[in-house]
């Protein structure tokens, strides 16, 4: 029986994650980053494939959980009939090596404990070697090395390939294990010491969290997304990946299932956005600083999504002996979805640098130049169909909201030469390009019948995506095309009113996949955004407070989430999801947002 995804914890170290379950089990850990293979893959697969569990003899799940306020620190507690029991578990911002430390301390009585360790490399696959060294347990198979310690030491053995260690917690005793990555041809790192990693840790992630300026409604909450976020930053370039996981489906027993380890550009604005207004400019600015990297180059060949480092082959496979998540097949890595022409990638990456302009991010010598030569680009591609924000496998459309965001590129390139007349640019070309963009979305991506925007070009069908026309200024708020448009998004999408779906999956061919999907977790933030915009402002905070409720009990969000059986779907935790909720607070509860809805929006005519 799988557990659940909201049954898990993320601890990282800003270069990897690890996913923790209320049973004390290590699941999944990437090494030595975020899109390396997999040391522990039960989570898609089963023990066999790789786990780590330290518990109370003969427990289940545990009695309580949390995080140590404002931390990525988790601390994991059982009561038991002989006493009771904690296991801390953080991964330290590592300085040489990254490191899995697990802390267990007695909290009262004698509790016997149980480590049952099983490593397994390239995604459950590879069994290592195992051999004991200067009183250290050694795993070595190919470029992979992991030495296990423990202080004080405790008793280890070896048997069917995994390694096991029982041992006694008495109140005030503590225990601590370290499992420690390496590549294999070099030296051990040196050793860090456990208790001082954790104080650390917990000093230097409360300094950070200090730094939030958001004061409203369920701070915790707002706080903890802004501590996933920086989880899934990857510190050595700024580079944010959408979820620390891949192949978690969108569907219980279905193949839609992605590797999400990457970095996306259609997050830029938004996590910019989030971030700046929260007050954390210099990740802000770690942030735009990755994107003007890995878009350097021919405009035409802008991905939508990159490496961590801005590696552009991310070439997709499956792994045939993962049985996936919940008998959800295939598992896949890399994703193929790189190789896709989503027009929306250039506005939402001018919005970007238009906002960060704006916001007096320092300026780097080539930005406006990028700007300037995807505007080149886009003058003519705007006019291709696309695949369109939701990275379809079907054929390719004139999506509305592709069309939307090309307008954003010009309009932001216009107002960059209006605010700045010392640059160089196009601006009579630039502006008669946002004109006839926004004549044809609106002749063409109209149902005057129905009062709505439709997903694509002659398409009855809705996109949510719609939902963020107002807060790019397409249209202003109060036009009755934008109320028209959230009201029927919000009929046809989101039939209780509140969750809100991509699409209709399951009743269209938009994408080329079988089955259906979750209502995806930010489209619903993006409802609550719009609601606020257009007046709505009770109904918003209503929903805000529906939304905060799908958490788990640590505050973490998955991509989409299911009504019906009520449980989390998708890559976890997800950077969209907790974007979405981090800009939502910040505009209903009194931090104003770092990118306001532009004003005005539309052509001179009105069109």
């Amino acid at each position: 029986m799988h557990r659940r995804i909201e049954d898990y914890a993320l601890i990282g170290d800003e270069q990897t994650a690890a996913l923790v379950g209320r049973d004390g089990s290590v699941d999944w850990l990437c090494l030595p980053r975020f899109d390396s293979a997999a040391c522990f893959a039960a989570l898609l697969g089963d023990e066999g494939n790789g786990h780590w569990r330290i518990a109370p003899e003969g427990a289940d799940v545990c009695t309580r959980r949390a995080y140590r306020p404002d931390t990525l620190v988790l601390d994991t507690e059982w009561d038991t009939a002989e006493g009771s029991v904690r296991v801390t578990d953080l991964m330290p911002q590592r300085e040489h090596a990254p490191d899995l430390v697990r802390v267990v301390e007695g909290l009262g009585g004698r509790v016997r404990m149980n480590s049952r360790l099983q490593l397994r490399f390239d995604y459950g696959s590879v069994v290592p070697w195992m051999r004991k060294s200067d009183g250290h347990r050694v795993a070595v198979a190919g470029p992979d090395s992991v030495w296990l310690r423990s202080e004080p030491p405790v008793p280890t053995w070896g048997k069917n390939f995994r390694t096991y260690s029982e041992f006694t917690v008495e109140a005030g005793q503590k225990v601590a294990f370290v499992l420690t990555w390496h590549p294999s041809h070099r030296p051990r790192p040196p050793l860090s010491d456990p208790f001082a990693s954790l104080e650390t840790s917990v000093t230097d992630w409360r300094a950070w969290a200090a730094r939030c300026r958001y004061e409203g409604p369920h701070r915790d909450v707002v706080v903890r997304s802004l501590l996933t976020l920086k989880a899934l930053t990857y510190a050595p370039t700024g580079g944010i990946v959408a979820a620390p996981t891949t192949s978690l489906p969108e569907e219980l027993g279905g193949v839609r299932n992605w590797d999400y380890r990457y970095c996306w550009l259609r997050d830029s604005t938004l996590t910019l956005g989030a971030l700046l207004a929260a007050g954390y400019q210099e990740e802000a600015e770690a942030w735009r600083d990755w994107l003007l990297r890995a878009v350097a180059g021919d405009p035409a060949d802008l991905q939508i999504m990159y490496g961590l480092s801005g590696e552009r082959r991310l070439s997709e496979y499956e792994i045939p002996w993962l049985s996936g998540y919940a008998g959800s097949s295939p598992v896949r890595v890399g994703n193929s979805a790189v190789e896709q022409l989503q027009l929306d990638v250039y506005g939402e990456v001018i919005d970007s640098l238009w906002l960060a302009r704006r916001s007096g991010l320092p300026s780097r010598p080539h930005m406006w130049r990028v700007q300037c030569a995807m505007m080149d680009f886009l003058r003519v591609a705007w006019r291709q169909p696309d695949e369109g924000i939701w990275e379809i496998r079907g054929p390719r459309r004139h999506f509305v909201y592709s069309k939307v965001m090309a307008w954003v590129a010009a309009d932001r390139a216009v107002r960059t030469l209006e605010e700045d007349p010392s640059l160089e640019g196009d601006l009579e070309g630039w502006r008669a390009m946002r004109d006839a963009v926004h004549r044809e979305v609106c002749e063409r991506g109209f149902d005057a019948e129905r009062n709505t925007f439709t997903q694509s070009y002659g398409s009855a069908e809705l996109d949510a995506a719609l939902l963020l026309i107002p807060h790019v200024g397409f249209l202003p708020a109060d036009d009755p095309k934008v109320i028209g448009t959230v009201d029927a998004v919000r009929a046809e999408l989101a039939p209780d009113g509140l969750l809100v779906r991509r699409y209709s999956a399951a009743t269209t061919d938009v994408d080329g996949l079988p089955g259906d999907e979750g209502t995806f977790v930010v489209c619903s933030f993006w409802l609550a955004d719009a609601l606020y915009l257009t007046g709505r402002t009770q109904e918003a905070r209503e929903l805000f407070e529906r939304l905060v409720g799908l958490t788990n009990d640590v505050g973490l969000l998955s991509e989409e989430y299911d009504p019906v059986a009520e449980r989390q779907l998708g890559n976890f935790p997800q950077a969209f999801s907790h974007i979405g909720l981090v800009v939502t607070a910040l505009s209903l509860f009194g931090v104003p947002p770092a990118n306001p809805p532009v004003e005005g929006g539309g052509t001179p005519d009105g069109a």
